[in-house]
């Protein structure tokens, strides 16, 4: 046994009533109540670090990480060896997708804590997120001989078993977490999320027994309802299914702040200021490579199938969803701000930001390959920053029928992100801001995106790989054809979907809930009935 490292002596500052009661708030997440505690105390005690941790944890909670990143730093420059202080610095460095930052913070905390399961666990997670899977699923097998009795790690662990294509292990691992804890709703919605499990009899009366339960979370709770949603859709139960997956929405709405939900104030700022002029002025500026791949949309599109096809071809490589744009977006400043920002910028700027992509995205590259991809579906927010930055890169647009593809949304529970998925009402409008955007931009600049309707390619998807590589200009390789025989990691809900040949019946499953769908189709106006053209009002 590692000998304990001392910690910092809190016991005077948790005698402190106003700090006792913000921890009270907090753990009752009462954060409105919390918050102005918590400066108060800091106010008269700005070097207490149980307090300027606390702080972080409640801007962690209200998505500031930035924020929380500072006050954690804060915390552990002042005590270098508290301990949870430098844990939640490693959570939330993993949180921003820094998986490297967060390894180096872990392997501090190892030295100073060897014994903690958590600490090797959360390493785990970063290895994958890494694409060192191998190393990860060492870490996580080691944990669990040590900790057996964690749910929560057996979860993890099959969630990285199902990203290298393990299935059956995978499910075996969710088996165990339900084993230990058959109320954990998170385990019970990725066995559903695998597309592929069947729930009997047995499985849906233990998903009952856990949402009639009292004393379950909340995230428990609308997991809950996104499986048995799930469950009850495969037995064609169409009433019940969607009052479950309409419960779960609701759950995961009330969660979320607005923000997250609306662009179309994003869509207008940006339709104003990319114009043919604007591009024209800056053509031949920007990083000059052509490494990149960009797949854009919406989320439950196709794009992953598109990213399966192109990475089983010998010079594409496959990575994931990479958070570096909307990072480098991020740095311009607020939507009141960035288009100034862009439209002072200098070439070398511009310049700049392509590089900071391709140096950030470096580690995400294990092949050598000459080209690779970056799936992020959000990024289409972002096209015109991208064609700016890395005026040589590819961009496709995946897209699938508006029911389809929003339906499909508004039933899949998202670990992070994509809260406009959590509405019908918000999901159509974002549909419909999608398209009114990717049209101005096929107006400014013809023929930059390319194109590719789900429908069509499970029509003929070898006239469409054939199509979608000429447009790419990559030489046609019969592998593209057989990519479910690529064995890559898949990290999306589609993972097991891509590893079969394409089926055409997940195009109409939208059709079985159309009488629940009216929010939905109200909301994307005319480019429902215009689909696949674009809505006049757009052009």
């Amino acid at each position: 046994m590692a000998t304990p490292v001392p910690q910092p002596d809190f016991s005077r500052q948790m005698r402190n009533p106003v700090l006792l009661e913000a921890a009270v708030a907090l753990n009752e997440n009462r954060l409105h109540d919390a918050e102005p505690l918590l400066r108060q105390h800091l106010k008269a005690d700005p070097f207490d670090v149980a307090a300027i941790r606390m702080m972080a944890e409640l801007a962690g909670r209200i998505g500031r990480l930035k924020d929380a990143e500072a006050l954690l730093r804060r915390a552990v420059e002042l005590a270098p060896n508290f301990i949870p202080a430098r844990s939640n610095l490693a959570i939330v460095l993993y949180r921003q997708n820094r998986a490297d930052e967060a390894i180096s913070e872990l392997e501090t905390l190892s030295a100073l804590d060897p014994d903690d399961v958590t600490h090797d666990s959360l390493k785990a997670a970063a290895k994958g997120r890494l694409g060192d899977y191998e190393e990860a699923i060492e870490l996580y097998g080691s944990v669990l001989e040590r900790f057996p009795g964690q749910p929560k790690i057996w979860m993890s662990y099959g969630h990285l078993l199902k990203t290298v294509g393990q299935q059956a292990e995978s499910v075996a691992a969710y088996r165990r977490a339900l084993d230990i804890a058959p109320g954990l709703g998170e385990v019970w919605w990725s066995l559903a999320n695998l597309k592929t499990v069947r729930f009997d009899d047995a499985d849906i009366a233990l998903m009952e027994a856990g949402l009639a339960r009292t004393d379950i979370s909340s995230e428990d709770r609308f997991h809950l309802h996104f499986a048995l949603g799930k469950a009850l859709e495969d037995r064609k139960e169409a009433a019940a299914s969607f009052h479950h997956y309409d419960e779960g929405n609701r759950l995961r709405a009330a969660e979320l702040e607005s923000h997250e939900r609306n662009v179309t104030r994003h869509v207008e700022v940006a339709k104003a200021l990319f114009t043919p002029e604007f591009f024209a002025q800056r053509a031949g500026q920007g990083c000059d490579a052509a490494d990149p791949v960009f797949i854009l949309g919406l989320p439950r599109a196709g794009s992953t199938l598109l990213e399966q096809i192109l990475s089983s071809h010998s010079l594409v490589e496959g990575t994931m969803e990479l958070p570096d744009i909307p990072h480098i977006a991020g740095q311009l400043g607020s939507i009141d701000h960035w288009p100034e920002k862009l439209a002072n910028a200098p070439p070398e700027d511009l310049k700049r930001m392509g590089e900071t992509f391709l140096e950030r995205t470096r580690i995400q590259r294990k092949s050598g390959k000459p080209f690779f991809i970056d799936k992020l579906p959000n990024n289409w927010l972002h096209v015109g920053l991208i064609h700016l930055i890395l005026p040589n890169a590819k961009i496709i647009d995946a897209r699938r029928h508006p029911m389809a593809c929003c339906f499909s949304n508004f039933k899949q529970h998202f670990a992070r992100g994509q809260g406009f998925t959590y509405s019908q009402t918000d999901i159509g409008r974002y549909y419909a801001d999608y398209v009114d955007y990717m049209a101005h931009i096929d107006r400014v600049l013809p023929g930059r995106v390319v194109r590719m309707f789900h429908e069509d390619m499970v029509d003929d998807s070898e006239r469409e790989i054939r199509r979608l590589l000429d447009a790419l200009g990559l030489p046609f390789e019969d592998s593209c054809l057989r990519f479910w025989e690529n064995d890559r990691a898949v990290r999306t809900a589609s993972s097991e979907q891509v590893r079969r040949p394409i089926f055409k019946e997940g195009t109409e499953q939208w059709l079985m809930f159309e009488p629940y769908l009216d929010p939905l189709k109200a909301a994307l106006g005319p480019v429902l009935p215009a689909y696949p053209a674009v809505p006049a009002s757009f052009l």
